[in-house]
């Protein structure tokens, strides 16, 4: 199911909602409040180039109920195209307004992902932070899975298990993409009220594990330029290699989408 509402903008087979960052937190309360679930997704650069070439990826897109640009090129190479994206809406803003959303509602989170340790890890530091900040906001739960934990079937169903008796109204899921998309994938069925945003290093932010970049590399596209300063063995390949040709070539090829509309 889609939101149809807001139209999409097509970037390389990529349907993106055309939609704000508040419009996002509306969507989400009112389909809460008439007891409806669903599912967001945040594609950036990396996800976007990933989706065109690998079915598998397409398939957790296809499945998403609103689908957001966590990237600033995607809204550049909507505007060549003649289609302009209003924002960029990034999971690590999200998490924030979100959660003060539902907090106005009296609403329950459960936040999956962060740094794992014995005494609740990276999640449980998250959401107390969100907890603090998000008047009315209740914790359904946090868990910092180990890594490696969907290897093992067991430790993966009792994972599950922890999460749907919960019956939280809303799930951040930041395991890294495609992971987290799998995770939720698993647990949909199960919680057909609730929604789901696999929300990447978000939880790491929220919890105090990663600095975020400043407001204004956020705002001018520069965030991944201090995310490789931070962890450079683990992105290099990624942002280097493969996401700036990459982003290079979709802006190139923007233009030519405004013809055809």
């Amino acid at each position: 199911m889609t939101i149809e509402a807001f139209d999409r903008v097509q970037l390389d087979g990529t349907g993106i909602d055309r939609i704000t960052e508040d419009e996002v937190v509306a969507v989400v309360r009112d389909a809460l409040a008439h007891g409806r679930g669903g599912r967001i997704v945040t594609p950036n650069i990396d996800i976007l180039r990933r989706a065109a070439a690998d079915p598998a990826v397409r398939r957790h897109l296809d499945d998403a109920d609103l689908i957001v640009a966590d990237g600033m090129p995607l809204i550049w190479a909507s505007r060549l195209g003649g289609a302009p994206l209003p924002e960029r809406v990034a999971g690590s803003s999200l998490i924030w307004s979100l959660s003060e959303g539902l907090g106005r509602d009296g609403r329950s989170i459960f936040v999956v992902g962060g740094t794992p340790a014995p005494a609740g890890g990276g999640a449980a530091r998250a959401a107390a932070r969100l907890a603090a900040a998000c008047p009315g906001l209740r914790i359904a739960g946090t868990i910092s899975p180990d890594y490696g934990f969907e290897l093992d079937e067991s430790t993966y169903a009792d994972f599950c298990v922890k999460v749907i008796a919960a019956e939280p109204d809303l799930v951040f899921v930041g395991l890294g993409f495609p992971k987290q998309e799998d995770v939720i994938e698993r647990l949909r069925g199960d919680l057909p009220r609730t929604w789901f945003v696999g929300c990447g290093a978000a939880v790491n932010f929220v919890a105090g594990d990663l600095g975020r970049a400043p407001l204004w590399m956020q705002r001018s596209g520069l965030e991944w330029i201090h995310r490789l300063g931070v962890e450079p063995r683990r992105l290099a390949g990624r942002y280097l290699r493969r996401d700036a040709p990459y982003a290079l070539r979709l802006l190139a090829w923007a233009p030519r989408w405004a013809g055809r509309r």
